[in-house]
């Protein structure tokens, strides 16, 4: 049975698992704190049975590790004792409570952990390549990518948390720090992060398992992430339409005047 197989089967009865807990619990924004540990479970599971370690391996490994345990711990101070995200209150409220506790299954939890096993495929391209492992220019390039994907994605989610918990700025559009130049600098930092994957897939000689990364950068612009915060915060803060005149939306960019 080859890696992938082996993990999708981990990956399944993870989900399942979970999806059974937010039953009891009547929550179904567990699912959102799995994403980031899904995939430093997944990368540990390739890296560990891909045969030697090389520095390739490693350094995915690690920066894998980091961000997605950085994100896991994020959203589970967030969202634990929070309730549930207003999303899937929608979703229960629109679908019915009698029927929404096992439709919640396919619709969020095998739908996530099949997204999982798509979105990696670029760090099972590092794990499985047959190259030696030995860095070169596209991983230097790909590290620095990661780099400034992380510290906008970490950093425009810790500002943010700063911003919402004082109470003063209730009602209020957060435009300062990396939000001065994105008007969602951890949706871009997310998406420059699985650039980075990539690169780091192609360096090591794995080049069609990239699509993992498109797939990621299309769920955060046009599915999950942008696009639906865009209708929100459109229709809840008056002040975000003049914001929207100044700011990209998603690439970094001087503020226009």
């Amino acid at each position: 049975m080859n890696l992938f197989l082996q993990v999708s089967l981990v990956i399944l009865v993870l989900v399942t698992i979970l999806w059974v807990w937010s039953i009891f619990i009547k929550n179904v924004s567990i699912v959102d704190i799995f994403w980031g540990f899904g995939f430093v479970l997944i990368n540990a599971f390739y890296v560990l049975n891909s045969g030697e370690l090389n520095l390739r391996k490693i350094l995915i490994l690690t920066l894998v590790s980091i961000w997605g345990l950085r994100l896991a711990i994020y959203l589970a101070i967030r969202n634990i004792g929070k309730g549930e995200d207003f999303r899937y209150q929608e979703f229960r409220k629109n679908y019915g409570p009698k029927r929404y506790w096992w439709f919640s299954y396919f619709q969020t939890f095998l739908l996530q952990g099949v997204l999982i096993m798509i979105v990696s495929l670029p760090l099972l391209g590092v794990t499985l390549s047959d190259s030696s492992g030995d860095l070169n220019l596209l991983d230097y390039f790909g590290l620095i990518l990661w780099i400034f994907g992380f510290a906008f994605e970490a950093g425009g989610d810790y500002q943010l948390a700063r911003f919402k918990a004082n109470p003063a700025n209730k009602g209020r559009v957060l435009n300062t720090g990396f939000w001065k130049y994105t008007r969602h600098p951890n949706y871009f930092g997310d998406a420059a992060v699985w650039w980075a994957y990539a690169i780091f897939s192609m360096a090591a000689g794995s080049y069609w398992q990239i699509i993992g990364s498109v797939i990621m950068t299309l769920l955060i612009i046009k599915i999950s992430g942008v696009s639906l915060l865009e209708r929100t915060l459109k229709n809840t803060k008056p002040q975000y339409k003049a914001y929207i005149q100044k700011t990209n939306a998603f690439l970094p960019w001087f503020p226009k005047k």
